[in-house]
């Protein structure tokens, strides 16, 4: 899953795109294997400002149909928790949803995407963009996360809602700590029998840990796509496509050559 923020303030500057190069690129991540496209026009970087759904949009829009003009067939997923922003979208030519509140935010975009029948991603996040790492606190945090998305599955379920993807949220209302502690038991998500997101691209469970910043931080996102997809992640959500196609590939390949061996 490529990441394109139609945003100025994006933690990951790599990330944001401009009306007049967002089109190239989609293409130039399309063109190095990526699967989907993931269109935000709202910041959740650690204390980013909510800007509304009307601004938001106002973003989303001319990315979007340039997008779309440009590779009609590739599943396109809009990064919003707004249900007007949602509808607009998919009536525009999105694909999925992908909800960083799953619903919680905007009680609607649910029901929206329930009308639609489109895939819906949803993470944990514990707070607001705004404050969620002011002192996030868990007893265990494998725990309370597969539970809050056990409980929000169901909910969804209820609604209709088959085509779902979790994410564990790194990054949202974690300490570094939780998150590593998310990645090291990724594959108990699997037993929510959906397939499992995983956002690790560039963040600061990196480059906090290995005193670098985001631009330096591809060599320790790599590492952790492949800790992910050895966990049984069934997506990344990346900024640097190539990379991650290539870390997928090879642990393709070492998953085969281990079968082989078995087999013999």
């Amino acid at each position: 899953m490529g990441v394109l923020n139609a945003t100025p303030d994006s933690f990951h500057t790599g990330s944001r795109v401009t009306n007049d190069a967002v089109a190239k690129y989609a293409c130039d991540m399309v063109s190095q294997g990526a699967s989907l496209l993931d269109l935000g026009g709202q910041s959740s970087r650690p204390g980013a400002v909510l800007v509304g759904a009307q601004e938001e949009w106002r973003r989303i829009q001319p990315a979007l149909e340039a997008i779309r003009t440009a590779l009609p067939d590739v599943p396109i997923s809009i990064d919003t928790f707004h249900s007007d922003v949602a509808r607009k979208a998919i009536e525009c030519g999105a694909d999925m949803v992908n909800d960083i509140s799953a619903g919680t935010l905007d009680p609607e975009l649910p029901l929206v995407v329930a009308e639609c029948g489109v895939p819906y991603a949803i993470m944990h996040m514990k707070g607001l963009p705004e404050t969620m790492q002011d002192r996030p606190n868990y007893g265990n945090v494998v725990k309370e996360v597969y539970g809050y998305l056990e409980e929000r599955c169901e909910e969804f379920r209820e609604l209709g809602i088959r085509q779902l993807m979790v994410d564990p949220g790194f990054g949202f209302g974690k300490h570094i700590k939780h998150n590593y502690q998310l990645l090291q038991h990724l594959s108990v998500f699997a037993e929510l029998g959906h397939p499992v997101l995983a956002g690790v691209s560039r963040k600061s469970m990196i480059h906090k840990v290995l005193d670098c910043t985001s631009a330096e931080a591809l060599n320790g996102t790599t590492a952790l796509h492949a800790w992910a997809l050895e966990r049984g992640v069934h997506w990344l959500r990346v900024h640097d496509v190539r990379p991650a196609v290539e870390c997928i590939r090879l642990h393709q390949y070492l998953r085969a050559a281990a079968s082989e061996w078995n087999d013999d």
